[in-house]
């Protein structure tokens, strides 16, 4: 019987080829966007899950609550590792990292081989206790209680040796030498992006700082025991910390620490500060699933529409088998057969495009997704589910109202119903009115999104990005020398000037205190501090808003001044920037493995600058020349000439480091890189709303196929009567505009409210205009009127006699 109802569906779709298409076409197409979006999400979903005991590791981090900023910062002070260890028993083992240079680019030799890596670690011993990997040689036992020993991943030993049986082989690690002690299979699917792992212990930091409660530079982990309460132990925890006296400010410490769970580091860190996890984005996530859940709803919900199209034609065969003793249950698993079948189809087809388009998301995502069935039982399985369940919703309504046709009725040349009287048309209407609510929905989400990425990438950011060469000093005589190393590089003509220091846009900063000492009294505030040069001001072209900047011709400006931006000047509460100058500040630096502190004035102040992404608010920020810092070089180069500007860089380069290959970039392609996200969710969105228009547009023309077989004979009496083509396409056209308007009305509100929670994330963002309302309406009504258009003006066009005639 059953193989009965599939080769009547069977037969059925070879006779109604062109509804055929535009099913199968429809529903291949969002079933298409769910595979690749399903496989995105669960490859996002699958982040440390390969960690045993993976639900006893926590991160700890800390909430700054503070009046400057509340935000979550992902290192820590080293004492809250050794704490959580040996003061509470629910603890069994507890991890410290040290926070890498924000680049975390280091030179590894072997031989002839020289080559900058990414994913360094430096880590306490208790690392493979926390975060267990395979090691293909060598072995995790003591492999970092040695300072000088480093263990690798299995792509890092091919890379550098050639082979994975590299333990016992050593390497020279920024003109260090270590001994492996082992290699490790690697797992893209750690949120840790390593390569290699050296001890901690090669710092041989002393007891003094090893104990200090401010000194937030560690990403800290635990291991509880089973049956410890997570909940429990932070609540104890937090009143130790609370009771400790910052470094700083001499008073207690304004810093919450909570607990991560491991599986929520990837998707749940994307505004925490100082992090250098591989992080994505759970609002990404869960948008990215709402849009294939919509396709696949607008899919569906075209199937419906073009089936009762087409119920029409279908009413006189329901007739005849219900006349010679076809049951109603019979005529519903016929139907349900066919719509199997057009789904079976529709998934073959949409399991073929995934493999297709999949490399090209792999390389748009960065990952390394697989999909293939024929090895993948489990995805086989999800396949078939997928068909039986998108071939049941979709097929049911259509399967009850061809099902339900009476035989007298039809068979008599009746004008067949449907449904009760306003029943159905309701129904039907009101698919339409969410496929296109969604369209327009994804429409307007796609164009705010679009204005806000421009707005990240185009705003003005108070300083000149452009031409700006970047890169990290290398080797000890570019630092000993280097003030005659960046003169040097100024001797150029293709080069405007340069400047070292550490706090560079979009480059790491330090997050630290300054006292404002007023009528005798210290008022201590957190601050980001830049350490600059001389020449900082001119490089990035900053302007002054009040008093003068460093001058050479000061010596006193480094080591007795400070310079200002216009935020911290109101949020240290020195009224304005003429009323700061002269104010007096105190910084309590660490220098030769002691405190000192440097006494100045402030002399000038420099109107506020982005030097973070767009996510952030303006922080209080301190100018201040501190050459221990030098870190990073940037070199403004001329318009007219800027490869001779590279070239003499290099140059130049070769002469102070020669055993360090150069690595630059420009500082625009860094603040590029910032909104990586945010310029992929745009792309994605703008491919995903097409498609979502495209398969809408399908079930409206399945009903605008439905209503021009409903009045077929209506419009044979106005063509007789001479009615122009022109008016009964504007007849059947201005009531699907009805419901597409009807749509804007419902997508509109919730557009705006989904923009205004997506658009909170960003310190800085725009306004939602309203012309994208205007824009999204408009290009719904004009896409539905083309599609209906072409069934209006097919039935406008047709012989009228032939539409008169009784079938």
């Amino acid at each position: 019987m059953f193989k009965n109802y599939f080769k009547v569906a069977y037969r059925g779709l070879i006779r109604h080829k062109g509804f055929s298409i535009t099913n199968i076409a429809g529903l291949a197409l969002g079933l298409t966007a769910c595979l690749l979006i399903g496989l995105f999400v669960y490859d996002e979903l699958q982040y440390d899950t390969f960690v045993p005991e993976g639900d006893r590791v926590y991160r700890v981090y800390n909430y700054a609550n503070l009046e400057e900023t509340n935000d979550q910062i992902a290192p820590v002070p080293p004492m809250f590792g050794t704490t959580l260890k040996e003061s509470f028993p629910e603890v069994e083992t507890s991890l410290r990292i040290l926070m890498q240079p924000w680049d975390g680019q280091t030179l590894v030799e072997n031989g002839n081989k020289r080559i900058y890596e990414k994913g360094g670690l430096d880590a306490d011993p208790t690392f493979f206790e926390v975060f267990p990997h395979t090691f293909i040689s060598g072995s995790p036992e003591k492999a970092l209680d040695d300072p000088y020993s480093v263990v690798i991943s299995d792509k890092f030993a091919e890379k550098v040796f050639g082979t994975t049986n590299a333990a016992g082989k050593r390497v020279i690690i920024d003109k260090e030498t270590f001994l492996v002690k082992g290699v490790f299979e690697s797992n893209p699917k750690f949120h840790l992006p390593i390569n290699f792992i050296r001890s901690l212990k090669r710092f041989g930091f002393n007891s003094e700082r090893m104990s200090s409660w401010g000194w937030q530079q560690f990403y800290t982990y635990i291991k509880l025991k089973k049956g410890a309460s997570p909940d429990a132990l932070l609540a104890k925890f937090r009143a130790v910390t609370i009771k400790q006296i910052d470094d700083e400010s001499n008073k207690p410490h304004d810093y919450l620490p909570y607990f991560q769970p491991l599986q929520q580091v990837h998707l749940y860190s994307a505004s925490f500060k100082f992090d250098q996890v591989l992080r994505g984005n759970i609002t990404y996530v869960k948008a990215l699933s709402i849009i294939a859940v919509f396709i696949l709803l607008i899919a569906c919900f075209n199937f419906v529409n073009l089936a009762t199209a087409k119920s029409l034609q279908r009413a006189k065969e329901v007739g005849v088998r219900k006349t010679i003793g076809a049951s109603r249950s019979q005529l519903m698993f016929q139907f349900l057969a066919e719509t199997l079948l057009i789904t079976l189809i529709s998934v073959i087809i949409a399991a073929a495009l995934t493999s297709l388009f999949l490399p090209a998301l792999n390389d748009f995502t960065e990952k390394e997704m697989t999909f293939n069935v024929f090895t993948s039982p489990t995805l086989m399985l999800i396949l078939l589910v997928l068909v039986i369940v998108v071939g049941v919703l979709a097929g049911l309504y259509p399967a009850i109202i061809l099902s339900g046709f009476k035989p007298v009725n039809v068979l008599k040349g009746a004008v067949v119903s449907d449904g009760g009287p306003g029943k159905i048309p309701w129904l039907r209407h009101g698919l339409i009115v969410l496929q296109f609510s969604l369209s327009i929905f994804l429409i307007i989400c796609a164009l705010v999104v679009y204005q806000q990425v421009s707005y990240l990438h185009n705003k003005d950011l108070g300083f000149n990005k452009d031409q700006i060469m970047f890169f990290p000093m290398r080797g000890d005589n570019m630092y000993k020398n280097y003030e005659t190393f960046k003169n040097e590089l100024t001797q150029s003509p293709a080069v405007a000037s340069a400047s070292i220091g550490y706090g560079f846009p979009g480059d790491a900063t330090a997050g630290d205190g300054i006292e404002v000492i007023k009528d005798g009294q210290r008022e201590y505030h957190g601050v980001s501090q830049l350490m600059v040069d001389h020449d900082y001001i001119k490089t990035l072209g900053l302007k002054l808003v009040a008093g003068r900047g460093f001058s050479k011709d000061m010596p006193t400006d480094k080591d007795q001044a400070y310079m200002l931006n216009e935020t911290a000047v109101k949020e240290l509460g020195l009224g304005t920037p003429e009323k700061a100058l002269g104010q007096k500040l105190e910084w309590k630096m660490w220098t030769d493995g002691k405190d000192t502190i440097k006494k100045g004035t402030v002399i000038g102040v420099v109107k506020d600058f982005h030097f973070k992404s767009l996510f952030d608010k303006m922080d209080p920020t301190v100018l201040q020349i501190f050459p221990g810092a030098n870190w990073k070089v940037a070199v403004k180069l001329k318009g007219d000439n800027v490869t001779a500007g590279i070239n003499h860089v290099k140059s130049v380069w070769n002469q102070f480091s020669p055993e360090y290959p150069i690595e630059y970039k420009f500082m625009d392609d860094n603040f590029a890189a910032m909104y990586k996200a945010e310029d992929k969710l745009k792309s994605l969105l703008w491919i995903f709303t097409g498609m979502a228009i495209f398969v809408g547009c399908l079930g409206l023309f399945g009903l605008a196929a439905y209503a021009a077989e409903r009045r077929k004979k209506e419009i044979g009496i106005r063509k007789i009567l001479g009615a122009e083509s022109s008016s009964i396409v504007t007849l059947l056209a201005k009531d699907f505009l009805k419901l597409v308007l009807i749509a804007a009305v419902f997508a509109f509100p919730v557009a705006w409210y989904a923009m205004s929670v997506w658009l909170k994330d960003f310190a800085y963002r725009i306004d939602i205009p309203i012309w994208v309302f205007f824009v999204a309406g408009i290009l719904a009504c004009v896409v539905a009127f083309v599609t209906v258009s072409f069934q209006a003006l097919k039935a406008a066009t047709a012989n009228p006699v032939k539409n008169l005639r009784m079938d």
